[in-house]
């Protein structure tokens, strides 16, 4: 049975986060009722390479599916959109092979975080990024970012509710960069906690408006204690940006 990649994006501000939830509108749950119709109701199971929560969106989200229906890449694309809400889209698709796994097989993700500076709130905005009009100090919001960047246990920024035990991860690359009104963080790394990279976002902002020191990062990561890192930032403002793959 032929297996296929789909590189989705959509909007997640009417979603109640990616995965399936009983009577709750989710993008795998419009993403299923699209192949179910192309299927004639069976139902087609969709994986992505991970769940993001209520208002996150995607603009590099990536699925895989099994079908029996075998179209080219062009056709599930066209089929694919034609059925979808306008808040989500198919930017491409090829057939791989059948050990592919959206999930297990990333070698790494990015995400990035948007902050709007502003001293008014913009209206067109609200969903999309997170208005903070407060001071910042970039430079020391950049020092910090520095002492996370590596292999580390990142418990200290992950929330408290995860079942997931091994929590050493690692960060190859964090930006912190000015766009007009606009603060974007760049999160780069092999993959990421729960709430990870909000969390993360509400230490920094904590560092930039003198909450927490810049130097205060290492004891954070140290004492693996949800407690010591900052507010978890809101998730209108997170935007899962690409899913990387080995190229073989």
């Amino acid at each position: 049975m032929p297996r296929y990649k789909c590189i989705i994006s959509y909007d997640g501000t009417a979603f109640a986060g990616y995965q399936v939830q009983p009577e709750k509108r989710t993008v795998q749950s419009e993403l299923e009722a699209a192949l179910g119709k192309m299927h004639k109701g069976t139902h087609v199971k969709v994986t992505a390479s991970g769940r993001t929560d209520a208002g996150v969106h995607a603009k590099g989200q990536v699925i895989h599916f099994d079908s029996t229906n075998a179209l080219p890449a062009e056709n599930w694309q066209k089929a694919l959109n034609a059925l979808l809400p306008h808040d989500i889209v198919v930017l491409a698709v090829e057939q791989v092979a059948d050990d592919f796994h959206a999930r297990f097989n990333p070698i790494g993700k990015e995400y990035r975080y948007r902050v709007e500076r502003s001293p008014l709130r913009d209206p067109f905005q609200r969903h999309y990024a997170y208005h903070y009009p407060y001071p910042l100090d970039l430079e020391a919001m950049r020092e910090a970012a520095s002492y996370l960047v590596g292999t580390h246990d990142f418990t200290s920024f992950c929330a408290s509710n995860t079942s997931v035990v091994d929590k050493v991860r690692t960060i190859h690359e964090i930006e912190v960069k000015e766009q007009g009104d606009s603060l974007v963080f760049r999160f780069f790394g092999t993959g990421f906690l729960y709430n990870m990279v909000r969390i993360l976002v509400g230490t920094l902002l904590e560092v930039g408006s003198g909450k927490k020191k810049a130097t205060d990062l290492p004891h954070v990561l140290a004492k693996c204690d949800r407690q010591a890192a900052g507010k978890t930032a809101p998730g209108h403002g997170l935007y899962l940006w690409e899913v990387y793959y080995p190229e073989n």
